[in-house]
């Protein structure tokens, strides 16, 4: 097995004393292109709603605020933070600020 360099590997030996390499889980816990469903806990320093999913892993949700409840796809997603759009959810319900 060749490991790329966002990839992680271990060595361990099996009941025969021979080594393996076994390739342990890293990376983001999503995909571009994926649909999670995200709450959102707080504002980012530029404004944008900022919610966790599995992992405590970071989803920036522009034009959303704290309590709402979306579902967002993700557009870039980066080693400890993505960036998604809203797909489906509560904004529309939210009262319009006059």
């Amino acid at each position: 097995m060749v490991a790329t360099p966002s990839e992680k590997t271990e060595t361990t030996r099996d009941s025969s004393d021979r080594e393996q390499t076994v390739e342990s889980e890293s990376g983001p816990p999503v995909d571009e292109g994926d649909i999670r469903k995200v709450e959102i806990e707080g504002l980012g320093d530029q404004g944008d709603g900022v919610g966790k999913i599995e992992g405590g892993y970071v989803v920036i949700v522009p034009e959303t605020e704290p309590g709402d409840t979306i579902t967002a796809e993700m557009e870039t997603v980066r080693e400890n933070f993505a960036i998604a759009e809203v797909i489906q959810g509560h904004i529309e319900d939210r009262p319009k600020n006059v």
